[in-house]
């Protein structure tokens, strides 16, 4: 562990949402939730205006709507967020050689591998670094955490949200991770923390009472080992500048052999949801899908399916999976079951937030007409009509689609209604293009 608080963790706030409610002045103050509009939807991001509804992240948009019905739901624009994303990243390479993102809306920063750091002027350098992404973006604000090492950085940005800054001098790392539940330790989800509540184990400082040993026994060999070391605050985890990521995946090993087909393919359904949050969550697709199977005796077998098109449609991968384990044998049982895929691009279908229950558009021949149609019209989507200029869809159905004509550098506009197939309506790209 370092003798300097020089790691920075970063964290765009309710990132998504926060471009939304740049880029729509009608909604700036107003609860915004953005992801899966369809029945079967999940939240992607919910502005702070809609959290105090109870809105979070994950949770899935039907209960969303009971919760907050008063608020904008919106698909993603995808292009709009990896815009921002890449003006944020950039500047932060400025600070440092050692950037590691972790997603759209996050990075690691080691702050000691920068040209001028000073460990005197921190909260300068900390400063400066959100103002200009302020600048750069157009407003949008930062949440940000200093620490001694990654684990205490990642909490620390957690605790002033939002637009806010904690530093945790070194030597204090224990004092502040005590107190907090248990399940602000990196691994402690769930299931984790269910086991440790039948124990009476709650909070960090109830967390470093048993022995390696114990928690060893009570959580297996990885996960025991490492608990008792974050407990502790023993993290020595580098920065590593990373940019590429060649393939997402998910695995589980079960307490107990699985044989049951139907179960398996519940398992690999919940995985491929999983994959396809973490593939949306970094702007991401891949054409290769991978299921990762091991038997009750250990052998371990990978089967893979590359598909026609790039998708992060989890409905799609789960299908493609499942197919996968049509040919295995499985009447012993599986105790490891993974999902994966590969072949990434950074290529995403424009209705990113689609329901995975919305049927696969058969490819048409090429229209000859200078203007594409898309699809469907959805929720938040830009577009541009040849005499009120760019707005974005509020709404559809029904043959009509209602935008509203404004723009990030306007005022609130107002509202009009047209025929779906309205020649002079088109999808536009209005919050692509960060001045």
């Amino acid at each position: 562990m370092r003798s300097t608080a020089s790691i920075m963790h970063l964290d765009l706030d309710a990132f998504f949402a926060s471009v939304e409610q740049r880029d729509k002045p009608s909604l700036r103050g107003k609860p915004v939730i953005v992801g899966g509009i369809g029945p079967r939807g999940v939240v992607a991001t919910a502005s702070y205006e809609a959290r105090v509804h109870g809105v979070r992240s994950a949770m899935r948009t039907a209960e969303a709507r009971a919760r907050c019905p008063h608020a904008a739901f919106l698909g993603g624009r995808f292009d709009a967020y990896r815009e921002a994303s890449r003006l944020v990243m950039e500047r932060l390479r400025e600070a440092s050689e050692l950037v590691e993102p972790l997603s759209l809306d996050e990075a690691f920063v080691d702050l000691a591998a920068g040209p001028d750091f000073d460990p005197t002027q921190l909260i300068q350098i900390v400063e400066a670094i959100r103002h200009d992404i302020g600048e750069l973006t157009g407003g949008l604000t930062a949440s940000v955490g200093v620490a001694s090492s990654k684990l205490m950085a990642k909490i620390a940005s957690e605790i002033n949200k939002p637009d806010g800054v904690f530093v945790v001098e070194p030597g204090t790392e224990a004092d502040v991770l005590g107190p907090m539940q248990a399940t602000a330790i990196p691994g402690v989800g769930p299931a984790t923390a269910e086991r440790l509540r039948r124990v009476g184990i709650l909070t960090v400082e109830d967390l470093r009472t048993p022995s390696e040993d114990e928690l060893v026994r009570l959580l297996g060999q990885s996960s025991g080992r490492s608990m008792f070391r974050l407990a502790r605050a023993d993290d020595d985890r580098p920065v590593v500048a990373s940019r590429e990521t060649k393939s997402v995946s998910v695995e589980d090993t079960f307490e107990h052999d699985i044989s049951d087909r139907a179960q398996l393919e519940l398992i690999i359904e919940r995985m491929a949801r999983s994959v396809s949050s973490r593939l949306r969550k970094n702007g991401l697709s891949g054409r290769t899908v991978t299921l990762k199977i091991r038997h009750h005796d250990f052998e371990t077998h990978t089967r893979s399916s590359t598909l026609a098109n790039p998708t992060d449609n989890a409905r799609i991968l789960a299908a493609t999976a499942q197919a996968l384990l049509v040919g295995e044998d499985i009447s012993n049982g599986l105790r490891l079951l993974g999902v994966g895929v590969s072949g990434l691009a950074d290529w995403v279908q424009d209705d990113l937030f689609a329901s995975d229950d919305d049927e696969i558009e058969d490819d048409d021949e090429p229209d000859t007409t200078e203007v594409v149609r898309p699809v469907r019209w959805y929720p938040g989507m830009d577009v541009h009509h040849q005499e009120h200029g760019d707005g974005w869809v509020w709404g559809s159905g029904l043959g009509r689609v209602t935008v509203r004509f404004e723009t990030r550098y306007t005022t609130p506009g107002p509202v009009h209604t047209f025929s779906v197939d309205d020649p002079a309506l088109d999808a536009g790209h209005t919050g692509t293009v960060v001045a």
